[in-house]
C-alpha cells in the first residue's frame, strides 16, 4: 500500500524557501508532491481519516512540545529528514502500520529538575532533544536514545518517570 504524503506546515508559506525545500524533498523522497494542511489540523484526525497517509511536520530550531501530540496516540515518527540547519522533517505514520526506520528512539519523560538525574543519565544512554517546564515544577523531556531499558531503568532509579517512546529514526 502506497503512503501518501501530507506537509503540515504551520507558516506562512508565500517566499519561504524551507517550505519550497521541504516540498522538494517530500517529492524526491515519495515521487509525490505533497498535500497541504496548515495550523488548525490535528494529526490523530489526518490519520484516523487517511490511514495510509504519511505525515511530513517540520521541527525548527525554535519548535518545543511539537512531540506532546503524539503521546498516547496511535502516531509515531518513523523517520527524520533534515531540510537545513534550521528545520528537519519528522516522518509520522499511524502506529498500526508503521515500519520505524533507524535505531535512534525518541523517549519522552516527566523528570524532576534535580542534579543525581543529570549526573546518572549521559550521552552514551540518551540526549535530550526538548524540554518543557509544567507549573508542577516538574519538566516534560524528549530524548534521543539507542536502549529504551537502560533509559527507563535511569529515570525510575533516580525517582523520575517515562511516558512513552513516540517512534525512532
Amino acid at each position: 500500500m502506497r503512503k501518501f504524503p501530507i506537509l503540515y506546515w504551520s507558516r506562512k508559506t508565500t517566499g519561504d524557501s524551507e517550505y519550497q525545500l521541504a516540498r522538494k524533498v517530500i517529492n524526491a523522497e515519495t515521487g509525490v508532491m505533497p498535500d497541504v494542511c496548515g495550523d488548525d489540523t490535528d494529526i490523530a484526525t489526518i490519520l484516523s481519516e487517511n490511514p495510509s497517509a504519511t505525515i511530513y511536520y517540520p521541527v525548527f530550531c525554535e519548535s518545543t512540545g511539537w512531540w506532546g501530540e503524539l503521546l498516547g496516540g496511535d502516531a509515531i515518527v518513523v523517520d527524520k529528514l533534515i531540510i537545513s540547519p534550521e528545520c528537519q522533517l519528522m516522518v509520522i505514520e499511524s502506529a498500526s502500520g508503521a515500519k520505524p526506520r533507524g535505531a535512534n528512539q525518541l523517549l519522552a519523560a516527566e523528570i524532576y529538575p534535580a542534579s543525581g538525574f543529570f549526573k546518572k543519565m549521559n550521552s552514551g544512554i540518551a540526549t535530550v532533544a526538548d524540554m518543557l517546564a509544567t507549573d508542577a515544577g516538574t519538566i516534560l523531556a524528549l530524548f534521543s536514545g539507542k536502549n529504551q531499558a537502560q533509559f527507563i531503568n535511569v529515570l525510575e532509579s533516580t525517582g523520575n518517570s517515562y511516558l512513552g517512546c513516540i517512534g525512532r529514526y
